[in-house]
């Protein structure tokens, strides 16, 4: 029996969580082996594997929902998962990449209760490391032999593109006053929804997955990360440090365009325009600007809307993973992290 061999009993998703990534990482660790020393020293600090010194370490590697999503889509279309491991690993890879470059973008220094890897070994260098990442998994899965790799290939790339179009958009609502809700939305199903589509996608496809089955799993996966994305938001503001890792009100003292605050901002309510004033105000937010504007955000009703489509999305998910026609095990699980990621504690 190998690490990723399951009993026939489904698992909660914590445990599959868990089973993903002991799975995953030795897979994981061995293709970032396989970078030059100077892009391999920063990927593992950044996946927590050691400190800036090469030192290892115990520190959180994150919670593995896409390499997850891919062995569970494998799983689903009646596939062996020793055999999507590629896939998993490229997921992963892809997700980092994107995480390495946010946190430059967006200047933050803590991710996951450390310093960010820019923050440590600089912004070009960090860059670089992201960019290996990237090329790193489409090599994993070239690599693969598997049948289907060239099609893997084609959806992670798309995905890619998707996710940069997202970020772009992000990037660009920092500078304008006037972003509405459904580009918004638009954003946060490149920058976040996408990769998880193709998580479950590729895993299918690795998995000998019919097309239909295929794209039923990509459509879970992608409403599953906008469901995230709303709850990651909310995360943003009302987050535990101790869970996110982040100060409390991170994104409101970056001033972040995220999907609660837009909803808020165009409510077309006394708290939208006090909200307005304080986010688009030239000094910087105090202590009581940023409790002032989560405030506001509540009572415009965004808190509670961004919920009730997080829970809406879940929804229209599990409507495609039914038409998928999973393994009954597979569907469950898939359902219990779909469950774990939209109902995170905020």
């Amino acid at each position: 029996m190998t690490d990723l061999d399951v009993s026939l009993d489904h698992r909660s998703a914590r445990e599959v969580l868990d089973w993903s990534r002991a799975g995953v990482d030795p897979a994981l660790r061995t293709a970032v082996d396989r970078l030059p020393d100077s892009m391999r020293a920063i990927a593992g600090y950044h996946f927590g594997w050691w400190d800036e010194h090469g030192r290892p370490t115990g520190a959180d590697a994150g919670k593995a929902i896409r390499p997850a999503l891919a062995l569970l889509g494998t799983q689903a279309v009646g596939g062996a998962v020793d055999a999507a491991l590629p896939a998993a690993v490229a997921v992963e890879l892809v997700h980092n990449f994107s995480l390495l470059h946010d946190d430059v973008m967006d200047g933050d220094t803590t991710r996951r209760h450390r310093p960010t890897a820019w923050h440590v070994f600089g912004v070009n260098p960090a860059i670089l490391a992201g960019d290996a990442l990237l090329t790193l998994a489409l090599d994993v899965l070239a690599g693969s032999g598997h049948p289907n790799a060239q099609e893997a290939i084609r959806v992670l790339s798309s995905a890619v593109q998707r996710l940069l179009e997202g970020q772009s958009a992000d990037l660009s609502f920092e500078e304008r006053t006037d972003v509405q809700l459904a580009e918004c939305v638009r954003m946060a199903e490149g920058k976040t929804g996408a990769l998880l589509g193709a998580a479950c996608a590729v895993g299918a496809l690795y998995g000998g997955g019919r097309p239909d089955q295929v794209e039923h799993l990509r459509s879970f996966g992608e409403r599953v990360g906008l469901a995230f994305q709303f709850v990651d938001d909310l995360l943003g503001i009302w987050g535990d440090p101790e869970v996110t890792g982040k100060p409390v009100y991170s994104d409101l003292q970056n001033r972040k365009k995220s999907l609660p605050v837009v909803a808020a901002l165009t409510s077309n309510t006394p708290a939208a325009r006090e909200l307005d004033s304080l986010y688009h105000a030239e000094q910087p937010l105090t202590p009581t600007d940023l409790a002032r504007a989560a405030d506001l955000i509540e009572t415009s009703g965004a808190r509670s809307w961004s919920q009730a489509r997080a829970d809406d999305l879940l929804v229209r998910a599990r409507e495609h993973l039914r038409a998928a026609a999973p393994s009954e095990r597979a569907a469950l699980e898939l359902d219990a992290v779909a469950r774990l990621a939209t109902h995170r504690d905020h």
